[in-house]
This record gives structure tokens, sequence and C-alpha cells, in this order.
């Protein structure tokens, strides 16, 4: 039986095409377990909606918008502790599990359904290359207090221990401790984090 090529088309089409604002910050709402009042379901709606408002033209309509984002990521900055601007590319379910102390660069990636904890700096290593920073993959835990610096690139279903201090890349399905952070044997320490 041959497939149709307008229905193939018309398919590829709905799983390609980006999830509006409301989508999006429902489906980080179910990601943060349908609790609006946590913290970090509030930093990422709040960078949901500083992206989206870059979509709006003429410049003169956004400027409103953008007087409204720039007071809401100052207060999560302020009162939360939560530093995530809008410039970062956050994947999908990205979930902050805490509040307090959570710095991430601008030029950043963060990869879908990635996990973030208090404490936690993804930052650039050196100050002659202010715009080097992380690159997240898919699935990854952050622990509590870990610090990633530097243009690196974290794989994929990585574990990183808390409080770990990560200066090079970590591939793929590895779990990474210690200061500087060594990949381990992850069967010998089954849950790290």
């Amino acid at each position: 039986m041959e497939t149709q090529p307008d229905a193939l088309s018309s398919s590829q089409e709905v799983e390609t095409k980006p999830l509006g604002l409301w989508q999006q910050i429902k489906e980080d709402w179910i990601a943060h377990k349908q609790d609006w009042t946590k913290p970090g379901f509030r930093a990422v709606a709040i960078y949901r909606f500083g992206v989206w408002r870059m979509t709006i033209e003429p410049k003169l309509l956004r400027a409103p918008f953008s007087i409204l984002y720039r007071a809401l990521y100052r207060h999560v900055r302020n009162v939360y502790g939560i530093d995530l601007p809008y410039t970062v590319k956050l994947g999908r379910r990205v979930i902050i599990e805490h509040q307090g102390a959570i710095i991430i660069h601008g030029y950043c990636t963060i990869g879908d359904d990635c996990v973030i904890r208090q404490g936690v700096t993804l930052g650039n290593r050196y100050r002659e290359h202010p715009l080097d920073a992380p690159q997240l993959g898919n699935r990854v835990n952050v622990g509590a207090g870990v610090k990633i610096l530097g243009k690196l690139s974290i794989g994929d279903d990585v574990n990183i221990g808390a409080n770990a201090v990560v200066l090079t890349d970590i591939p793929a399905g590895k779990t990474a401790v210690g200061i500087p952070a060594k990949i381990i044997n992850s069967q010998a320490c089954p849950n790290p984090i």
C-alpha cells in the first residue's frame, strides 16, 4: 500500500510545527507537577514570554511587552535567584527544581527534559572569551551546586553529581562527579544525584 504524499507531508508539518506560547507554558506547567507557585515554573514561563515577545513586529508594538518582560525577569532574578535570560536556547519541559543562585549564561543551550537544581552556574570560563557557554543535550540531570564552565558539550542522558565543577566535555550517557569533574562508572553509583 502506497502512502499518499499529501498525507505524509501534513503529518510531518504537525510534528515539526513549533508550539505556541500558551502550549509551551502548559507543557512546562505539567512538567513542574502542575504547580504554578514553583519559582522554577515562573522563571521558565517568563523566559518563554521573553522569547515570544521578540516575534512581535514592529518594534514599537513590541515595546510595552519588552517593558513588562524586563520587570518580570528582574523580579524572578532578584526574588527567586534564577537568572534565565531570553537569549538562552531552552528546550521543552526543562525543570528548574529549586530556587536560589541559578545563573545561566545568555548563550547557553539546554536540551529537552533537563533538570537543573539550586546553586547551578552555566557560564563562561575565560574573561577573554565572554560568549563561550555550555551546550547541554537532552535529559541532562544537573545536581545542586554544579558549575559547568566554558564552551563545553554535555551529551544526552548525562548525570552530573552535586557540587561538581565541569571543565571538559562529557559524552552521552555518562555520570560525572568531583572537582574537577571526572567520569565514573554509573553502575557503581546508580543514583549519583
